[in-house]
């Protein structure tokens, strides 16, 4: 005789391989520079906090803490679905995505009054950083392409964090420290930008805007250690040496800004591609980065350029953000068949 056992695990079978499927396919379909969306995100959040857009640039950040977590929780489910191609992902520069995110995302936190966060945040970069140098430099290649330059951005995002974290904590040893990243970020943008292949402008997918976003957060670390000695009261001359490195940064900043601007009309490329996160961030990251630097420099005119460009960084965001959910939406309801492949 049947019993309504059986009929249950029927029906729950199909449901679980359902499941699998969709968990699957989004693990699938994550890039090794998934981390972007976390930068992007909070680096839209910082420019909207320091526009003194505190309720929405919550809301934004609030956004980028689930997204970092969820990508946390991913993690070792990666590992395990697919060890080989977790190790070929973190052999590709994309991956210092991760370490970047959690650098921003902890200097949000910060400003946000969190230092505990941006404490742990740090650590936690840092060391996602060391792990990940050695192999990202074993798999390096040249000629350089956009995504190439996460290399010293990564630099940079730690001495941002550090100079952030450095006045509220009255840590004079982190704003020295600081300074170790910020150069060797330099030193790493210019050997980098040598070997770039200037074709990217014309044909990259989105990552060629970090060869403006790359100084950008040069910028903005040199502004943060600026406004950082101001405030404990040490470097003496050598701040003001480092507002002038500030400004200097963001004026080639803001020329790769017109040539970015020109090269996308040009060849305007207006496809979904995940790559677009990496245009994201550069264009949040103008806004912040000309914050730090106008603040710092009490230079009004760069303050007001990042109060109009802050909306810019967030139209971007809403953009690149609604064009990912579609394409998150389209995995989820693929044809669910056996047939159907993944990817």
């Amino acid at each position: 005789m049947t019993t309504g056992a059986p009929a249950h695990a029927v029906t729950s079978e199909p449901q679980a391989r359902l499941s699998d499927g969709v968990l699957a396919r989004t693990l699938d379909s994550l890039p090794p520079a998934a981390g972007a969306q976390v930068m992007g995100t909070a680096i839209v959040s910082i420019g909207l906090s320091l526009d003194g857009r505190e309720v929405l640039s919550r809301v934004v950040l609030a956004i980028a803490a689930a997204i970092w977590l969820t990508l946390a929780g991913l993690l070792p489910l990666r590992v395990a679905r697919d060890r080989a191609r977790f190790r070929a992902d973190a052999r590709t520069p994309g991956a210092l995505t991760a370490p970047v995110a959690t650098a921003v995302l902890g200097t949000r936190l910060t400003l946000l009054g969190w230092a505990w966060a941006g404490i742990a945040m740090l650590m936690i970069a840092f060391a996602l950083w060391v792990a990940l140098l050695q192999p990202v430099l074993a798999g390096w290649k040249s000629p350089t392409v956009g995504a190439s330059l996460l290399l010293a951005v990564s630099a940079e995002s730690l001495a941002v964090l550090s100079a952030t974290l450095a006045p509220p904590e009255n840590a004079r040893w982190l704003l020295i420290a600081a300074l170790v990243p910020f150069g060797l970020g330099l030193i790493l943008y210019l050997f980098i930008i040598s070997r770039f292949d200037f074709r990217q402008l014309a044909f990259g997918r989105g990552d060629h805007w970090i060869t403006g976003g790359a100084l950008g957060i040069a910028a903005l670390a040199a502004g943060r250690i600026t406004a950082a000695a101001s405030a404990l009261g040490i470097l003496g001359g050598g701040g003001d040496a480092l507002k002038d490195i500030a400004i200097g940064l963001w004026g080639l900043t803001m020329l790769w800004l017109v040539v970015l601007l020109l090269v996308e009309a040009r060849w305007p490329r207006l496809e979904y591609d995940a790559r677009r996160w990496s245009t994201v961030f550069p264009l949040g990251m103008y806004a912040a980065c000309s914050f730090g630097v106008g603040t710092a420099a009490h230079a009004g005119a760069i303050v007001s350029f990042a109060r109009v460009w802050v909306w810019i960084g967030l139209a971007s965001w809403v953009i690149v953000s609604v064009a990912t959910i579609t394409r998150a939406v389209n995995v989820v309801r693929r044809p669910r068949s056996r047939s159907t492949s993944v990817g």
